[in-house]
């Protein structure tokens, strides 16, 4: 569990580091979410209440809006940031361990933001720090802050998240994104079906853990039996980079494309979202529909971590 601090009782988080969504409960999530509210003045016009703070984001694994999208943020508090977004570029190139990186960038910074290609990393990370990490992707496992981005999403682009019948397509046995927006909407009153090819289905353990949790959740591998029914349709990727066999990502590439033929019986007020970048899951023809929201979510990102950065850095 992530390590509790002493903090004052209108505290947003209340947790020392963002590991997996599963270590915050619905309130926190509120609270932040409200506070990303917040953040959309400051977007525009700036401030200065993390002025002398710095943000270390070391990237493991290659990341265009997660990385870019923490360093907005922190600027746009007043912030700074170093790091690097290649192993290639760091001594992890020459061998050096997680934990001897951690214990050596903890001395620049006050928080750091890690990905990494390894389940777990993230975890391990905060064991040895002594400031604050957060999970920018650990392998397949989770992706926290996305979560909390794509449910910030989902509430102001449809104005509530409970009584949502949402729907997860595409790769969600590797898709780190899936797995913990599963977990965050199981705080809410959802409903989730699971669409996928074979072989790609949500893991076994996150599908059990929902309904330990009384979350109702179907699973399909067409989705034109219930487009006509969800009010959200959350498309990722097949992700080839995580196959460890590439034939297989041959034959299950390209499983689905979301267009407007796919898109006629879905309700006006659909809301289609990607975590990105897209291959060909999403057809350029969907962009200009009213149901595109996967341009609008990498804005949405920028509140929700600053919203973050703030609540574990005042």
């Amino acid at each position: 569990m992530a390590r509790e601090v002493q903090s004052e009782p209108d505290s947003m988080l209340k947790i020392r580091d963002v590991i997996s969504i599963r270590d915050f409960s619905r309130e926190q999530i509120e609270n932040l979410l409200e506070l990303a509210d917040d953040m959309e003045q400051v977007f525009h016009s700036g401030s200065d209440i993390l002025r002398g703070k710095i943000l270390a984001t070391l990237f493991m694994e290659p990341s265009t809006r997660t990385r870019l999208s923490f360093t907005t943020a922190m600027y746009k508090l007043g912030g700074k940031t170093i790091g690097f977004d290649s192993p290639e570029m760091s001594s992890v190139a020459k061998g050096e361990n997680l934990s001897d990186t951690i214990r050596v960038v903890e001395n620049y910074c006050d928080v750091i933001v890690l990905r990494h290609r390894m389940e777990g990393a993230a975890r391990l990370a905060a064991e040895y720090s002594d400031v604050p990490v957060i999970n920018a992707g650990s392998g397949a496992e989770e992706h926290p802050t996305q979560a909390l981005l794509d449910l910030y999403t989902i509430k102001k682009e449809l104005e509530r998240i409970d009584g949502l019948k949402i729907a997860l397509l595409g790769d969600l046995k590797y898709g780190r994104t899936v797995h913990s927006l599963s977990y965050a909407l199981a705080l809410f009153d959802t409903s989730l079906i699971f669409i996928s090819p074979e072989g790609l289905g949500m893991r076994w353990e996150v599908t059990h853990d929902l309904k330990n949790m009384g979350v109702k959740v179907e699973e399909f591998k067409d989705l034109q039996k219930v487009i006509s029914d969800i009010d959200v349709l959350y498309v990722t990727r097949i992700q080839r980079e995580r196959f460890p066999d590439p034939t297989e990502y041959e034959k299950l590439k390209g499983s689905y494309q979301i267009n407007l033929e796919v898109l006629k019986n879905a309700k006006p007020s659909l809301i289609v979202m990607h975590p990105l970048p897209r291959i060909d899951e999403i057809a350029p023809e969907v962009d200009g529909t009213p149901h595109a929201k996967y341009f609008k979510q990498p804005y949405y990102g920028v509140l929700v971590r600053m919203a973050i950065l703030k609540s574990l850095l005042t």
